[in-house]
C-alpha cells in the first residue's frame, strides 16, 4: 500500500482512541467516583478539565507542526494522550485524575488538526476526499461506542481498563506514524503570536467550559453564564487583537476565503445540531425506553454503520453532484432526521430506529466529509497549518453549544412540567430545535459558487460553462 493511502488509516486510528476515549468515561463516572471516594458530581471535572486543554492548546497547534515539524508534533501528541492515559489509570485522589486528564487534553488538542494537516500536505489532491473520508468515521463512531464500551469494562473488569486499553493503540500508532508520516514543515515560521494566545486560551476556555456546565448543570446557573460571558467578552477582545497583529495564532483573514467561510460558519451550526445526538439520544433511550446503557448503546451505533458506508461512496457522489448542491441537500436531509427521533415511542420497533439511525447516519457522515474537504479546497499551502488550528476550535466550539443548547431544552421542558422526572415524551421539543439549527447551515452553504471545490472533488464541467457558472457564483 503507498505511503500516502496510510496515513489516512494512522491519522483515523489516532483520532478513533481519542473519539472514544472521552465517552467512555462519561458511562463509568459513578464507579470511578466510589473507587476514588468523591461525589460522582464532582468527577464532572474530569470532563471539563479535558475540554479546557482542547480550548487552550488547539490554536497553538498549527503553529508547533510548522516549527518542530509534523511528524514530530503528532507523535509527541499521541505519547502525551498515552501517559495521560496511565496516568489516568493509577489516579488515586480525584487531583490526580483531573490533571491526568489535562494531560491528555494537551495531546487530543495536538493530534484532530495536526492530524488533519498531515493529510492535507501529503495526499495527492485527486484522493484527498476520499482520505479525508476516514476522518469523519471516529467523530461519528466513537461517542456512539463509548457508552456501551465504558458499561461493559465497568462492570466485567476494572474502570482502570478503560485508559489502559489506549496503551496498546497508542504504541501501534506511533511505530506506524514515526515511520510513514511525513516531516513536512513551512520553511517560513512566523513569531508566536503570545497575545493572541492567551487572549485566545481565556475566551475559548470560557466558552468551552460554559457550555459545557449550561449542559451538564455542574455548577449555578448564574457562573456558568458569567463565565460563559467572560469567555465571549475575552473572545471579542482577541478579534480586536487579531485584527492588529500580523500573524495572529487564530487568523481571521481566513474568512474572506469564501469556501473555508462556508465551512467554519455553516459547519458550526450543522455541528451545534448534530453534536447534541450523542447526548440526548442515549439519555432518550435509557431514560425514556427504559433500555439498559449496553442495549441503547448497540441501537445508537447504527449510526457508525451508516457512516462506514459512506467512506465507500463520498467521492463519486461528490463528483456527480459537486459540493455545493451535496452541503446543502445534506444539511436539510440531516436536520430532517434529527428532528425525526422526536417520533420514536418506547413501543418504536427497535429495527425502525436502527433503520432510521443508520440512513442518517450515511448522510450526516457525507457531510462531514464534504466540509472537511471543501474547507480547505483554496488555502494556499502556507496557510494550511493556521486553517487546520481555526477548523478545530470552531469545531470544538460548536459541538459544546450542542450539548447546552439540547441540555437547555431538556432542562426548560422539565421545568414546565409538574413532575421532575424525564420522560419520552420530553426529548421532543430538544430534537426539533437541534434538528432546525442544524439545517440552518444550508442557508451559508447556498451562498458558495456552484463550481465551488471543483478543482478538489475533480468534477467535470461542460466546455464554455466556466465563465457562467464563476458569475453566477459571483451574483
Amino acid at each position: 500500500m503507498p505511503r500516502h493511502a496510510l496515513i489516512p488509516l494512522i491519522v483515523a486510528c489516532a483520532l478513533f482512541m481519542e473519539n472514544l476515549d472521552g465517552t467512555v468515561i462519561a458511562t463509568s463516572l459513578p464507579a470511578i467516583a466510589a473507587d476514588l471516594r468523591e461525589d460522582p458530581l464532582s468527577l464532572k471535572l474530569a470532563l471539563t478539565s479535558y475540554l479546557l486543554s482542547l480550548a487552550v492548546f488547539i490554536p497553538i497547534s498549527g503553529w508547533m507542526a510548522d516549527r518542530y515539524g509534523a511528524r514530530r508534533v503528532f507523535c509527541a501528541a499521541i505519547a502525551t494522550f498515552m501517559l495521560g492515559s496511565i496516568a489516568c489509570g493509577f489516579s488515586s485522589t480525584l487531583w490526580e485524575f483531573v490533571a491526568a486528564r489535562v494531560l491528555q487534553g494537551i495531546g487530543g488538542a495536538m493530534m484532530t488538526p495536526v492530524g488533519r494537516l498531515v493529510i492535507l500536505r501529503s495526499v495527492p489532491k485527486s484522493e484527498m476526499i476520499g482520505a479525508l473520508a476516514w476522518l469523519t468515521v471516529p467523530a461519528l463512531t466513537g461517542p456512539l461506542m463509548g457508552p456501551p464500551l465504558g458499561g461493559f469494562i465497568t462492570t466485567y473488569f476494572d474502570w482502570r481498563w478503560i485508559f489502559f486499553i489506549n496503551i496498546p493503540i497508542a504504541l501501534v500508532g506511533l511505530a506506524f506514524a514515526a515511520r510513514y508520516i511525513p516531516d513536512i514543515r513551512e520553511p517560513e515560521r512566523p513569531p508566536l503570536d503570545v497575545a493572541g494566545l492567551a487572549l485566545s486560551a481565556v475566551g475559548l476556555s470560557g466558552l468551552v467550559f460554559g457550555f459545557a456546565v449550561l449542559g451538564q448543570n455542574l455548577i449555578p446557573l448564574e457562573y456558568a453564564i458569567a463565565i460563559t460571558l467572560m469567555g465571549a467578552g475575552a473572545m471579542a477582545l482577541y478579534v480586536w487583537h487579531a485584527r492588529r497583529t500580523v500573524s495572529p495564532v487564530i487568523d481571521l483573514n481566513l474568512l474572506k476565503i469564501p469556501t473555508f467561510r462556508a465551512a467554519v460558519i455553516g459547519a458550526s451550526f450543522f455541528r451545534v445540531g448534530v453534536g447534541a445526538a450523542p447526548f440526548l439520544l442515549p439519555l432518550m433511550l435509557q431514560l425514556g425506553f427504559g433500555l439498559t446503557p449496553f442495549a441503547s448503546g448497540m441501537i445508537s451505533f447504527a449510526v457508525a454503520g451508516g457512516a462506514l458506508l459512506m467512506k465507500t461512496t463520498a467521492a463519486p457522489i461528490i463528483r456527480r453532484f459537486g459540493f455545493r448542491q451535496i452541503l446543502i441537500w445534506m444539511a436539510l436531509i440531516s436536520g430532517g432526521f434529527l428532528a425525526a427521533n422526536a417520533l420514536f415511542t418506547a413501543q418504536t420497533p427497535h429495527w425502525v430506529i436502527i433503520c432510521v439511525l443508520f440512513v442518517a447516519g450515511f448522510f450526516r457522515s457525507l457531510e462531514f466529509t464534504a466540509i472537511n474537504a471543501i474547507a480547505y479546497a483554496d488555502i494556499e499551502p502556507a496557510a494550511m497549518s493556521r486553517a487546520t488550528s481555526f477548523a478545530s476550535v470552531a469545531q470544538q466550539v460548536s459541538i459544546s453549544m450542542g450539548v447546552a443548547i439540547g441540555a437547555g431544552v431538556l432542562e426548560t421542558v422539565r421545568a414546565l412540567k409538574t413532575e421532575p422526572s424525564i420522560e419520552a415524551g420530553d426529548f421532543g421539543l430538544a430534537f426539533v430545535v437541534v434538528g432546525a439549527i442544524c439545517a440552518i447551515s444550508a442557508i451559508f452553504f447556498a451562498r458558495l459558487a456552484p463550481d465551488a471545490g471543483d478543482s478538489m472533488s475533480g468534477r467535470a464541467r461542460a466546455p464554455g460553462l466556466d465563465r457562467t457558472v464563476s458569475d453566477a457564483g459571483r451574483s
